[in-house]
């Protein structure tokens, strides 16, 4: 007669915000503001240089203002974490003195809110690549969407709007998805992500 091993099921991810999860995304918020604060100043000279070149294609340089709310979303794995992220790093962006002021804090809502759409829409269980992607891609299309009402935009040809659409969206799909990915596993491998999903996940 052989004993076999009891089945477990597997533990139920609960959406429920943890302490832990509630103070490392107030770091990444702010870690992510400082960020935004020195972009501000280097991603806006690259952004008026590419514009220069062809309208619209300063939209290359936007990726980086969107990587709150990807990396809140693939680290703390909850529902409003992406937007949590998003909206703390724009606050300090904007408290630092960002030279957008108010808008700093409106773009961040629109941005957290479309990344948080596409972690929403794959039930908070999903987290490769893919869905990093997307993410990015959610945020740059909210934050293009934005600036047709914050920024003017709405009065620019359609020839415009559509290079700056598709610039923002490549970024977003890179600087803020791809990056937001590849910076979240180099997180986790060093351990600091042990007490989350995120953590767990690279070491299986």
């Amino acid at each position: 007669m052989t004993a076999t091993a009891p089945s477990v099921a597997p533990a139920r991810r609960s959406s429920r915000w943890r302490v832990v999860d509630i103070v490392v995304a107030a770091v990444l918020g702010v870690a992510t503001g400082l960020l935004f604060v020195l972009w501000n100043g280097v991603g806006y000279v690259w952004f008026s240089a590419m514009d220069a070149l062809t309208p619209g294609f300063g939209g290359i340089a936007v990726g980086i203002w969107l990587i709150g709310g990807v990396l809140g979303g693939l680290i703390i794995r909850k529902p409003g974490a992406a937007l949590f992220v998003e909206v703390l790093a724009s606050v300090v962006s904007m408290l630092l003195g960002s030279q957008w002021a108010i808008e700093t804090v409106y773009s961040g809502i629109a941005q957290g809110l479309g990344a948080e759409l596409v972690f929403l829409l794959f039930a908070y269980r999903r987290f490769g690549p893919l869905v990093a992607v997307l993410a990015g891609i959610g945020a740059a299309v909210a934050a293009w969407t934005l600036e047709l009402f914050t920024s003017g935009n709405l009065a620019m040809s359609g020839e415009f709007l559509a290079i700056y659409l598709a610039c923002v969206v490549a970024s977003g799909a890179v600087l803020a998805g791809l990056l937001g990915w590849l910076l979240t596993r180099a997180l986790a491998a060093t351990g600091v992500l042990d007490r989350f999903a995120s953590g767990r996940a690279r070491r299986r």
